[in-house]
C-alpha cells in the first residue's frame, strides 16, 4: 500500500483502489480495508464465488446486519459464527441466489 497526501492505495482481494483520506483516516481506513478483505475472502471461499460483484454485495450485506443487530462489527473470525445462528443466514443466502440468477448471464462475457 502506498500513499499520495489525502490518498491512499489499498487492496482488496487482489485489485488494489484509491481512496481519498484524510491522515488522521487512515488507521481507521486500514481497519477498515482488513475487515472487508477478509470477509470477502472469507465468502468467496465458502460460497466457492469469483465473481467479485457477488462477493462484495454478501460481505456489505453481512458487515451491515452485524452492525445493525449487534450495535458495532464483530471480528471477522466471530462474524459467520453469529450470522448462520440466526435467520439472517437464510435470507442473505436467498439474495445471493437472485445476484447470482442476475449476474449468472454475465459469467459467459467475463472470459
Amino acid at each position: 500500500m502506498s500513499a499520495e497526501p489525502n490518498f491512499l492505495d489499498v487492496k482488496i482481494m487482489g485489485r488494489e483502489y484509491r481512496v481519498a483520506c484524510t491522515p488522521e483516516e487512515r488507521d481507521a481506513l486500514l481497519a477498515s480495508v482488513d475487515l472487508v478483505d477478509s470477509k470477502m475472502r472469507e465468502i468467496a471461499q465458502r460460497t466457492k464465488s469469483t465473481i467479485a460483484e457477488r462477493v462484495a454485495v454478501m460481505a456489505a450485506l453481512n458487515i451491515a446486519h452485524e452492525h445493525l443487530a449487534g450495535g458495532s462489527v464483530k471480528p471477522a473470525e466471530t462474524m459467520a459464527e453469529a450470522v448462520d445462528t440466526s435467520d439472517a443466514k437464510r435470507r442473505i443466502d436467498d439474495m445471493g441466489a437472485r445476484i447470482d440468477a442476475v449476474l449468472a448471464p454475465q459469467q459467459n462475457l467475463d472470459l
